[in-house]
């Protein structure tokens, strides 16, 4: 990924320190439709005026959220620094752009780390440069970019950005061998399933699934009230959905299909940009299996079922040298949360070495 590095000077040292509270703030957004980004606002003098961070699709984005906190912190953004971890983006979407707001809110000064690669909303930086606002881009690009490496790669490669969610006992099942599955986690584990839930534009999970379970796929808070905007409900396969599935009504979408890849096509058609992934065990190893699960929230129970569906069945893994390894991920929160008895184990794929 390349990056433009222009402007009358390099990164001072308030700057730098700058870019590093922001990539700190960055990382407590999370992960989804939307990169993970930070923003400080400096004075000239170099004394931080305002921050904010990204926390969320349709919250605002991480300029508007720092110049909104430097303004409620009484200091006026005129002539000041923006430090941001990622190009102002120049689109509007449920937001509008980042640099028009910073334009008008008469920032003097951009740095900024990586270059946006999402095609519909780069070029914040030349827009500010031909409004006459300093720009400094690449500073400290590659922290960035491998905090957002997931998202990049989903963004370059035309699909949504893909949550994987499983609730397992202890020995990896899903269901006991009677195909009693509800439920095997507690009630804090899954408020917080619905909590993710409302954080993606569409839910997903295999026409075995409402067979067995009749799922509303719909977000719900504690109390057992929709929360959320209601993204699609989709059923991924080829048997067809009764017509008294708790799954139908608005929003509701089945396709026919078992090829993920064409799933994923259709989908980001249909602007899904952020797909949870829900089961059963053949869907979500249909997806690791296709490398295209982004983060991964695996919830377990302190249960031990023996015999019983296990959580990813048919990797295709021999040894123990070709297991499908994967990192923690505090983006967000803390990788290892417990939650009443639970546990939520909240991970993503290493870096390529």
């Amino acid at each position: 990924m390349s990056t433009t590095t222009s402007g009358t000077a390099g990164a001072t040292a308030a700057e730098s320190a700058a870019m590093q509270r922001a990539l700190d703030l960055a990382a407590r957004g999370v992960r989804g439709a939307n990169p993970l980004v930070g923003a400080v606002v400096l004075s000239a003098g170099g004394v931080v005026l305002g921050e904010g961070y990204h926390r969320g699709a349709g919250t605002p984005h991480a300029e508007p959220a720092a110049l909104a906190d430097a303004r409620r912190r009484g200091n006026d953004p005129r002539g000041a620094t923006m430090v941001v971890t990622l190009e102002p983006c120049d689109h509007t979407g449920r937001t509008g752009p980042c640099s028009g707001a910073l334009i008008e809110a008469g920032v003097a000064r951009v740095v900024y780390a990586a270059d946006d690669v999402n095609g519909a909303a780069a070029g914040g930086g030349r827009r500010l440069r031909d409004a006459g606002v300093d720009c400094l881009g690449g500073h400290e690009a590659a922290r960035s970019q491998e905090l957002n490496e997931r998202w990049s790669a989903a963004v370059l490669g035309s699909r949504p950005f893909v949550t994987l969610k499983s609730a397992q006992s202890l020995d990896g099942r899903v269901a006991a061998s009677d195909g009693s599955s509800q439920w095997i986690t507690g009630a804090e584990a899954r408020a917080d399933g619905h909590r993710i839930r409302a954080l993606a534009d569409a839910v997903l999970v295999g026409t075995g699934t409402v067979l067995a379970d009749d799922p509303q796929l719909t977000a719900r808070s504690a109390g057992g009230e929709a929360s959320g905007a209601g993204g699609l409900r989709v059923v991924m396969g080829e048997t067809p959905v009764p017509d008294g599935a708790a799954v139908r009504g608005e929003g509701f979408l089945q396709l026919r299909s078992r090829d993920v890849g064409e799933v994923l096509d259709e989908l980001h058609g249909r602007g899904v940009r952020h797909l949870l992934v829900e089961g059963g065990p053949r869907i979500a190893s249909a997806f690791l299996r296709a490398g295209v699960v982004d983060e991964l929230f695996s919830y377990v129970a302190p249960l031990i079922l023996g015999d019983g569906a296990p959580a990813f069945p048919d990797l295709g893994v021999g040894t123990l040298a070709d297991a499908d390894r994967w990192v923690l991920d505090d983006a967000g929160g803390p990788g290892v949360r417990q939650l009443g008895a639970d546990v939520r184990l909240h991970l993503r794929p290493p870096s390529p070495s």
